[in-house]
């Protein structure tokens, strides 16, 4: 049987051999290594990266990394140095058995490319283990009637170690004269241990005995093991049970149920009576405890107590043996063949997996590595792999039963983040055992995909005026990207061009691509602008795109209308002249303004605000035109003040005024102007000062106060009877006629008023010309301040004259009518 083995190993053998000098990526002849069982973890076996030519810094870069048949690692490779070390505790006997030889396979993998060394390391054995009897204690019932010479078998001692190392002696301790051992091979390769009795026993004399027999080992130091022996001597049972066989074999299936029957050993004994009663006992192979077999004392049926496992076991050894009433025995030998059953599904082992995989995986990429295998043997442990969607993965066979998980197809993590790959394997038994293993492959993002606005262009408003970073409006962008890759910024992009400044009132933030005006805007010097907004990812290298984004300044009524004639501004004022004979609907004057502000907060309108007499005249209210309302009377003040509102449509509406002067004239030539010292306002504030204190002193100075009163309107009045004439050029009468087709009158003329003094009122009279035939630039002044000429007096408001002023009005006073 073990020449049988040792044959089925060589075998194998050389079919792996054979097999790997068919393979190109494989090294053809294995890497072989010895290390003694129970080195410790980490002892070194072999410089690998050496033996195989690689070096340290190849192995880290291709991957390697050590792959065994049964999935069992029992050695580490040390990447940095390239030594492989042992990884855990090696005992050989556990690994196996009692082979003569113990080798360990395994493949050394590496990646980028795919090659393969197939490494074999020798498990030498070491003494570490006792020899062990099978029982602790023999009797042996011998009858006294035994001749020298017979022998009684024992079972041996069994060692688990090999070679020397295994039981080399036997001897009895203490030694005695009746006994001795003999121990052997025969011729058929079986040992064998006896006890020999070398004298006669005599009951009578002795009749029991006790003694060791002792199993010595070679190694160095020995171990020993002993057995205890008793001899009971008998009377008369001169034969010994015999099987019919030596061996016994039998085959049952792995599945077969507890309770059923391997097969059934018989023996005879000669004897009769007590003597040839045989009882039958089994003993299993050492180490195996916990016994799947039984078997019945009296008719020896061996049964099973557990289901067999064929991965488990294939072969079980068992010893029974068989004993009569005399105490004489026989031992056989049975061996229980377990008949493999296809009860194993196969295994998937991934040796790699690489996920998440970058979008932009070129195809062919291998993305796992896995092995598949099965413990049953023959069509049971053939298995076949399938991967169920093959449209961007496939599997490639890559060596003996490696397989490769490849992509075909480029990849797109926006249209499929996630790739879910169920390979199954089935094997060849009746029915297939299969089963799945489920690849979770995620997709990573690579920057492909720049941010995109969801508007084309963008237009936002602001009113002028606005307060400092005001919120506008905001531009969005979104990327199909994930991660940094579609984190949006975004920025003010510089425009091409002198003549496309960016504007520096606009601010984005670039987080949120909200859109600011950083200082006021005014509509009347900038009405809109444009500029460009880049969003951009946090990709590398990153990926931007562009809009336009449109501010419009909304105007605000923020201008009030500036009038333009009459000029407000100028000294002395100006006044117009009207005929007391002009009609109704006679042009006497236009207002002009304008307004900075546009649409309907520029369109004006003109309103009379206050007037002399408000019924007299009227304003056009979109023309400014102002005209009579109805014809002049004699009741009509001569000097007209017109106040004109100018006022905007805007919300609230801004507004300005323009004040204007007429003088209503009957006789254009007859206008004198008086030539006086202006009243002006200190005169006022010094006789608001003597009025003052003329009532703090009323009591004291009464009588004073009127004479001074009296005396100076006496004063006042010789004053104005001296007063001065201006005298008007010739050109007067043309020019009036000129004048009056116009609606107004020219400023270079010269007149005579005369003016006097009262309490409420005062009257004046435009005179015809003195001397009209004199020139403009003849026009004097008279002779002297005492000259005094008297006119008719004409009523006028107490609003062009302050009470208790001066009775002259001069040519400026005048002019500010």
């Amino acid at each position: 049987r073990r020449r049988r083995i040792r044959a089925m190993a060589l075998a194998r053998q050389v079919l792996c051999l054979s097999a790997f000098l068919w393979l190109p990526l494989a090294r053809a002849e294995p890497i072989r290594y010895s290390v003694a069982e129970e080195a410790e973890s980490g002892s070194v076996v072999g410089e690998l990266a050496d033996d195989a030519g690689l070096t340290p810094a190849q192995l880290s870069a291709r991957r390697a990394r050590l792959v065994s048949e049964d999935g069992r690692q029992h050695f580490r490779l040390e990447r940095a140095s390239g030594r492989l070390v042992v990884a855990a505790r090696l005992d050989r006997e556990e690994l196996c058995a009692q082979s003569n030889t113990c080798m360990l396979p395994f493949e050394l993998l590496l990646s980028n490319p795919l090659q393969f060394f197939r490494v074999e390391v020798t498990l030498d054995d070491i003494n570490d283990n006792t020899p062990i009897f099978r029982e602790d204690r023999v009797t042996f019932r011998i009858p006294e009637t035994s001749d020298p010479g017979s022998r009684f078998p024992l079972e041996i001692a069994r060692d688990l170690d090999i070679g020397s190392n295994t039981v080399q002696e036997y001897n009895i301790s203490p030694e005695n004269e009746y006994f001795s051992v003999s121990y052997g091979i025969r011729n058929t390769g079986k040992k064998y241990l006896e006890l020999v009795l070398e004298k006669p026993l005599d009951r009578e004399e002795q009749e029991e005995m006790e003694f060791k027999v002792i199993a010595v080992d070679g190694g160095s130091p020995p171990r020993t093991g002993n057995t205890q022996v008793k001899i009971i001597i008998l009377d008369v049972n001169d034969n010994a049970p015999i099987f019919t066989q030596e061996v016994y074999q039998g085959q049952v299936l792995e599945n077969m149920p507890e309770g059923s029957v391997v097969l059934t050993v018989k023996a005879t004994d000669q004897d009769a009576g007590i003597n040839g009663d045989i009882s039958y006992h089994l003993n299993e192979v050492v180490g195996q405890s916990d016994s799947a077999f039984v078997i019945d004392p009296i008719t020896g049926e061996i049964k099973l107590t557990k289901p067999l496992d064929f991965e488990a076991a294939q072969i079980h050894e068992l010893s029974v043996r068989a004993t009569d009433g005399g105490g004489f025995s026989a031992i056989c030998k049975v061996l229980v063949e377990v008949v493999d059953v296809n009860d194993n599904a196969p295994e998937l082992v991934v040796s790699s997996f690489s996920s998440p995989l970058p979008e932009n995986t070129v195809p062919g990429t291998v993305v796992a590595l896995f092995t598949v295998r099965d413990r049953d043997s023959g069509a049971n442990g053939k298995i076949s792999c399938a991967l169920e969607d093959q449209l961007f993965f496939s599997l490639r066979p890559a060596y003996k039963n490696y397989y490769e998980l490849v992509t075909v197809s480029a990849l797109d993590r926006e249209e499929t983040p996630q790739y879910v790959l169920r390979v199954t394997a089935a094997d060849a038994g009746s029915p297939p055992l299969t089963s799945t293993h489920t690849f979770s492959v995620d997709i990573s993002d690579v920057n492909d995909n720049a941010p995109v606005f969801n508007q084309t262009s963008y237009t936002m408003y602001v009113r002028e005026n606005n307060v400092g970073t005001v919120f506008v409006g905001a531009v969005s962008a979104a990327d199909a990207d994930v991660g940094l890759n579609a984190k949006v910024s975004y920025s003010l992009a510089a425009e091409q061009g002198p003549e496309r400044a960016r504007c520096s009132c606009i601010s984005v933030n670039s987080e949120n691509g909200h859109v600011f005006v950083l200082r006021p805007l005014d509509y009347e010097h900038l009405r809109q602008s444009e500029v460009t907004v880049s969003a951009s990812d946090a990709g590398s290298p990153p990926l931007r795109a562009n809009v336009t984004v449109r501010l419009v300044v909304l105007d605000e009524n923020d201008n009030a209308p500036l009038v333009l004639y009459p000029a407000q501004e100028s000294s002395p004022a100006w006044s117009e002249l009207v005929p007391v004979s002009a009609e109704a609907g006679y042009l006497i004057s236009k207002v002009v303004a304008v307004d900075a502000d546009s649409g309907q907060n520029s369109w004006l309108s003109y309103h009379l605000l206050r007037a002399t007499d408000p019924g007299l005249f009227s304003v056009g209210l979109q023309s400014g035109e102002v005209r009579l309302r109805r014809p002049v009377t004699e009741r009509d003040s001569v000097k007209q003040k017109l106040l004109v509102l100018v006022r905007d449509n805007g919300q609230p509406p801004l507004s300005a005024t323009a004040a204007l002067s007429a003088l209503l004239l009957k006789d254009f030539s007859d206008v004198r102007l008086p030539h006086a010292s202006p009243a002006t306002e200190d005169q006022d504030a010094s006789l608001t000062t003597y009025l003052i204190l003329a009532l703090v002193f009323v009591s004291l100075l009464f009588l004073v106060s009127t004479a001074v009163l009296l005396a100076r309107k006496v004063c006042r009045r010789k004053e104005l009877k001296a007063g001065h004439v201006l005298y008007a050029a010739d050109t007067l009468q043309s020019g009036l006629a000129h004048a009056a087709a116009a609606g107004t009158l020219p400023r270079p003329y010269c007149y005579e008023i005369s003016l006097t003094t009262g309490s409420g009122n005062s009257e004046f009279r435009f005179l015809k010309p003195i001397l009209p035939s004199l020139s403009p630039q003849h026009c004097a002044v008279g002779q002297g301040p005492d000259e005094e000429q008297e006119f008719p007096a004409v009523p006028v408001s107490t609003e062009d004259m302050a009470p208790d002023s001066a009775g002259t009005l001069s040519a400026g006073q005048f002019n500010a009518l």
